[in-house]
């Protein structure tokens, strides 16, 4: 609630409305205006602190993990016995879901299994620990080991469009192909971090784990507020229907997948 100081002590000024106090020392109409002027002054440092402190919202949209069970899978028994399976066998892998959390592991030979899908740490190590309950519950005999976070995907928008060309041409370490791609690719080494900026203001983290999707948009707020710029009709239309496809998050979730499934297969062979 803001407030404005006066002779006779301090009234509030209620609904956020600005209103004329009664100066008893001062003249009456240069007390009027100078109750005005701090009142307006007041509201403007709220309006400025506002904008330099916005509050951004970061959405985790996948989390992949890895572990292993330390034993050997015979995956189609697996394929036989268990439930929502899927068991490719041109590419030696079967893919098990579960609906809470709502998770896909694909699982080797080898016993190395990797789990995609949650939306946090926490339902990530629940999802593989209920995954390797389940290979128990088949008659293997598995033990849950080496467990890690892979690779975390975040999402989060900025409170204005940003204008990527001249982003890209001020960092040089700033990847930009329009032609391939409509965003920008910018890597941080500290915390490592790839990110995917867009005009719009939406921007796509992947991170080793949550805290460092967090310390990368808070490294990166400052490089792109530089070139900010007033969000069009057009830009709203767009960061809304991005943010219910999500089509970058998809490619990137898949290349992350196919990273680690092609990393547990040489280690398989």
């Amino acid at each position: 609630m803001a407030a404005v100081v006066q002779g006779s002590g301090m009234k509030p000024l209620q609904n956020g409305t600005l209103a004329h106090l009664e100066m008893n020392k001062i003249g009456g109409a240069v007390g009027h205006e100078i109750a005005q002027v701090e009142t307006d002054n007041y509201c403007i440092k709220e309006q400025v602190q506002d904008i330099e402190e916005p509050e951004i919202d970061i959405v985790i949209n996948n989390v992949v993990c890895s572990f292993s069970v330390k034993c050997h899978l015979n995956l189609r028994q697996i394929a036989l016995t268990g439930r929502h399976v899927e068991y490719r066998r041109e590419n030696g892998m079967l893919t098990m879901k579960l609906r809470r959390p709502y998770t896909t592991a694909s699982m080797w030979s080898s016993g190395k299994v990797t789990c995609t899908g949650a939306t946090s740490e926490e339902s990530s190590r629940v999802a593989a620990r209920r995954f390797a309950r389940t290979l128990q519950k088949l008659g293997f005999n598995a033990r849950f080991t080496n467990y890690r976070v892979v690779n975390v995907l975040g999402t989060c928008s900025m409170p204005f469009a940003i204008k990527i060309t001249l982003f890209s041409e001020r960092h040089r370490e700033a990847e930009y192909e329009p032609e391939l791609h409509p965003g920008v690719t910018y890597k941080l080494k500290n915390p490592k971090a790839t990110l995917k900026i867009f005009s719009t203001g939406s921007i796509t983290v992947t991170a080793p784990s949550v805290a460092d999707v967090q310390k990368a948009i808070e490294t990166i707020y400052p490089l792109v507020y530089e070139f900010r710029k007033e969000r069009t009709k057009e830009d709203v239309i767009d960061a809304m229907s991005r943010k219910r496809k999500h089509p970058d998050d998809e490619e990137e979730v898949e290349g992350n997948n196919t990273d680690v499934e092609s990393g547990s297969e040489s280690e398989h062979n």
